[in-house]
């Protein structure tokens, strides 16, 4: 059995991975405000996904598989409201947060 030291630091470089693997689109989805090419089906399965790993990881009680799985969550759910919402939607959207990360 590997020690815990290293199954934590598997742990952590997973989480960082995952939240790493959608960070990059979210931005992208709101810099280029162009969602061509993503699928809602797909956006709405990995919500599903990241909501029952949270739910595992908070019956569980163990935060390494929470938090990350929330932050994707987050990312997650909020590509698939730019993918499914009108384009004067997901402009207003990505203005409004735009104005947010500048000030």
């Amino acid at each position: 059995m590997p020690d815990t030291m290293v199954i934590h630091s598997v742990g952590i470089l997973a989480a960082a991975a995952s939240v790493a693997s959608f960070a990059p689109q979210a931005w992208k989805t709101i810099a280029m405000r162009d969602v061509t090419g993503l699928s809602a089906p797909m956006y709405a399965l990995t919500i599903a996904a990241f909501g029952l790993w949270t739910g595992y990881g908070a019956l569980i009680q163990d935060w390494a598989i929470v938090i990350p799985n929330t932050i994707c969550l987050a990312l997650a759910g909020f590509i698939f409201v730019m993918v499914i919402v009108p384009q004067h939607m997901r402009d207003r959207i990505a203005d409004t947060l735009e104005h947010e990360t500048d000030a």
